[in-house]
């Protein structure tokens, strides 16, 4: 017969599926909505760009739509977790490169050379298969006992050291290292991201 592909997934796999996709199209557009923001601040303030110290991109409303964009995609990331496992979501955080990947082509006429956009049909096929044989059982029952796990002394004790270990970076190696070594950018966004 002709069933549904989603026959065999339970409901909360399904909220879980949906709560991702939208977050990859929050986070996905956010790049997109903070750069054309950026750059709407650099021709604006005199060619004073926020990679050379300019802040004047904290005054642009497009950067903040952009912000609060990413952190709504944040939210309801964290949030499918609570309702699918973490084989179900996490494969679906792909999908905010390629839209963002897919956006900068159109929006930001940036070029996507063949490779990219191999990639970006490798990440859909790879997603889409885990997605369609994600197991049914869960082990996190809600969102109470996700924020029970996520209170637990070990993980708070990890987060205090990642947060540290942050602090470290962006105080003390950014200001020196910064402009010249991309691997300190990448250090804090990894590390941040560890987290969720």
């Amino acid at each position: 017969g002709g069933g549904r592909w989603y026959t065999g997934m339970s409901s909360d796999n399904i909220k879980g599926l949906v709560l991702a996709i939208s977050s990859s199209l929050f986070i996905g557009a956010s790049f997109i909505i903070k750069k054309k923001g950026l750059k709407k601040a650099a021709s604006s303030s005199g060619g004073v760009r926020a990679g050379v110290g300019g802040y004047s991109y904290l005054y642009e409303p497009l950067w903040w739509v952009g912000m609060i964009t990413m952190v709504v995609g944040e939210v309801a990331n964290f949030v499918a977790y609570a309702f699918a496992p973490a084989i179900l979501v996490t494969p679906l955080g792909a999908l905010s490169i390629i839209i963002s990947a897919v956006l900068a082509h159109v929006m930001l006429r940036e070029k996507l050379h063949i490779f990219g956009i191999l990639g970006c049909v490798l990440c859909v096929v790879g997603s889409t298969t885990i997605v369609l044989h994600a197991p049914q059982e869960r082990q996190i029952e809600s969102v109470t006992e996700v924020w029970g796990l996520a209170t637990e002394p070990a993980f708070m004790c990890y987060v205090g050291v990642v947060l540290a270990i942050v602090a470290l970076l962006v105080f003390k190696f950014v200001p020196l290292y910064g402009q010249t070594h991309v691997m300190v950018y990448i250090g804090v966004c990894s590390l941040v991201g560890s987290i969720s």
